[in-house]
């Protein structure tokens, strides 16, 4: 693939990202949340398994693959899309968007006691960096319009989502890297993302089924349906082909750097499409969140070079 066609492909996929966040908060407000989530991924899955099937690489996992899926399902798509859509309707789309950026410090603390990485001084470091942003953020949020109770609720949630797409990450790393009992080989990471994608559209629909009993089948509307659509198919399914091109292509550790684009993309189509602020605090917690995660993950990019390991084999 020509290398500018692919980065271009990698910069639409940050702004796709980042107007996700700004389609999450039209939807948590104005839908129910789990119900919305829940229709977000059968067509995200329908797009999955059919891709899937075109690739050549359709294949049912086995009795202890699926064991492995559920845990990455019940944390990737059920837990992460539960305290993401919960966390829209109470923050803005800005303030949501540089929280998320904290996954890559909860994976690295995870990754201590589950995967027997240490303790080092950047990580430390990124981590207090990162948390000082989190702090301007609460405090010296510029969307005073949303109730500052509301607005940490949200935060929160974010947070807790972050930490459940971290959770995933871990299970996911390990099945990646063993083979189960009863297979030959281990789950490649599509098939990971999409058969978990399976499980945890499981678990939503038992969820979205309650609460459509409790609160009425929902009303409709053009923004919803945009906000879904655009969720599944831009943000879920398009947005992962090519970012897994580009890790495939140039590596994992280039093409994370495209994730840190992310937050402006958000904050920005937030101030756009939905009359968001845009102040000094904001440009100060992003500065502070960002370069917290780039310090932590140093290490990592440091042990890459030392060891010529490419992130993207």
């Amino acid at each position: 693939m020509n290398l500018f066609w692919l980065h271009t492909r990698l910069l639409i996929v940050a702004i796709i990202w980042g107007l996700g966040w700004t389609a999450g908060r039209v939807v948590a407000t104005d839908f129910p949340p789990i119900t919305a989530a829940w229709i977000r991924y059968i067509i995200a899955v329908a797009m999955f398994l059919v891709w899937l099937k075109m690739t050549g690489k359709f294949r049912i996992p086995t009795k202890e693959e699926w064991k492995r899926l559920f845990y990455i399902g019940f944390f990737s798509t059920f837990l992460y899309q539960a305290f993401f859509m919960y966390g829209m309707r109470y923050t803005a789309a800005g303030d949501a968007s540089l929280m998320i950026t904290f996954n890559p410090i909860i994976t690295a603390l995870l990754a201590i006691p589950f995967l027997g990485e240490k303790m080092t001084k950047r990580l430390g470091a990124g981590l207090i960096i990162a948390l000082s942003g989190v702090a301007i953020l609460f405090v010296y949020s510029p969307n005073v319009d949303i109730p500052v109770d509301e607005r940490i609720l949200g935060n929160i949630l974010i947070i807790f989502s972050a930490g459940a797409w971290a959770s995933s990450t871990i299970f996911m790393k390990k099945a990646m890297t063993t083979t189960a009992s009863d297979s030959n080989e281990p789950l490649s990471p599509l098939e990971l993302t999409v058969w978990a994608s399976v499980v945890g559209l499981f678990i939503l629909t038992q969820w979205a089924g309650y609460e459509i009993v409790d609160e009425g089948w929902p009303q409709f509307n053009w923004e919803v349906i945009t906000g879904i659509v655009f969720l599944a198919v831009f943000s879920t399914v398009i947005a992962y082909v090519w970012f897994a091109e580009g890790i495939r292509t140039i590596g994992a550790a280039k093409s994370a750097l495209y994730v840190y684009l992310v937050p402006p993309f958000g904050i920005l189509g937030g101030v756009i499409l939905l009359g968001e602020k845009l102040v000094l605090s904001l440009h100060v917690a992003f500065v502070l969140r960002v370069g917290g995660v780039a310090i932590a993950q140093s290490d990592k990019h440091d042990e890459a070079q030392a060891t010529g390991t490419n992130h993207g084999d």
